[in-house]
C-alpha cells in the first residue's frame, strides 16, 4: 500500500494546484502493468474492512470524488470498488438539482444521502459543485457561495462528530490529458454517449475551474475531514492512490467483527 500521506492538503495551508503534477507515480518504482497487479490485492483488503465495517455497524465511511469533466471519477469508483459486497456500498451521483431541490437548501439533497452505520457511500461529484459550478457560471453571487465554504465545514463536522469519516479524493488531471481524453471520446463511435458538448464550454474555463477547486479545497481541508490531491493522469496509478487512501481511512476506523453468541463452539447441526 502506498505512502499517500504527501497527498493530503495540509488543514489552513493555501492549495496551489500548479504545485502538484497530475502525472506523478511517487512511492511506486514499477510501471502501468506493476501498476495493475498490484491493485487486486488493495481490492481484497478493502472488501476484507467492508465486510468488517458492515458487520460491526456502529460508524460509517463517506468518499467524496471530485475532478474536472473527463477526471475519472467513473473509473476510480470502478476499479476501487471492484469486489465489495454491494449490499454494503452505494455510490450516490449528483447531477443538476431539481425544482424540488432547488427549493430547499443545497445541503437538503446531501444530507439524505449520507451514510448509515455500518455503509460506505460514494459520492460522485457532491454539495462542493455548490461551490463550484455556481461560482464559475456565476449563478449566485459571491457573497452566497463564498459563505457556503463555512456551512460545509460544520456539515461535515457534524457528520464526523455522529461517526462517520469522511475521505475527500480531488483527481487531478492536466489540461493536456483532459484534450486527449475528450479526444478519444470523439475518435470511438461506442465512446461518443459520453460526449457532451458542454463540457468544451467547461474546458474553455479551465482556469476558472482550478482557482474555485484551489479556493474550495484550501477552505474545506479540515483536521476531520482533510482533501487529497489525487495525480489523475496516470489512470492505474490515481486507482492506486485512491485504493491506498480509502483502505487507510478504514484501518484507522479498525471496524471489529461483533462478539459472538455464547456456546456456539459447542454446536452441531444435525
Amino acid at each position: 500500500m502506498l505512502d499517500t500521506s504527501i497527498y493530503q492538503v495540509t488543514p489552513g495551508a493555501r492549495l496551489v494546484l500548479a504545485e502538484h503534477d497530475p502525472a506523478a507515480k511517487t512511492g511506486f518504482e514499477g510501471g502501468k502493468t506493476e501498476g495493475k497487479l498490484a491493485l487486486p490485492a488493495l481490492n481484497q483488503r478493502l472488501s476484507v474492512l467492508q465486510e468488517r465495517l458492515w458487520a460491526e455497524s456502529k460508524q460509517s465511511l463517506l468518499v467524496i470524488l471530485q475532478a474536472v469533466d473527463t477526471g475519472g471519477k467513473d473509473g476510480t469508483i470502478r476499479n476501487v470498488f471492484s469486489g465489495v459486497n454491494p449490499q454494503g456500498v452505494r455510490v450516490v451521483g449528483f447531477g443538476k438539482p431539481s425544482e424540488a431541490e432547488l427549493a430547499r437548501d443545497y445541503l437538503w439533497r446531501i444530507h439524505q444521502e449520507t451514510p448509515p452505520d455500518g455503509n460506505i457511500k460514494v459520492f460522485n461529484r457532491s454539495h462542493y459543485e455548490d461551490v463550484l459550478v455556481v461560482r464559475v457560471h456565476e449563478l449566485a453571487p459571491e457573497t452566497t457561495w463564498s459563505r457556503r465554504y463555512g456551512h460545509i465545514r460544520e456539515f461535515e463536522r457534524i457528520l464526523t462528530d455522529e461517526g462517520t469519516t469522511i475521505v475527500k479524493l480531488f483527481l487531478n488531471i492536466s489540461k493536456e490529458e483532459q484534450r486527449r481524453r475528450l479526444q478519444a471520446r470523439l475518435d470511438k463511435p461506442d465512446k461518443h454517449w459520453k460526449f457532451n458538448k458542454a463540457d468544451l464550454a467547461d474546458r474553455a474555463r479551465w482556469d476558472d475551474y482550478q482557482r474555485a477547486y484551489e479556493d474550495a479545497i484550501s477552505e474545506t481541508s479540515t483536521e476531520y475531514a482533510p482533501w487529497h490531491i489525487v495525480p489523475a493522469d496516470r489512470k492505474w496509478y490515481r486507482d492506486l492512490v485512491a485504493a491506498s487512501i480509502v483502505i487507510a481511512a478504514l484501518e484507522r476506523m479498525n471496524p471489529r467483527y461483533p462478539e459472538p453468541e455464547d456456546g456456539l463452539d459447542s454446536l452441531e447441526i444435525t
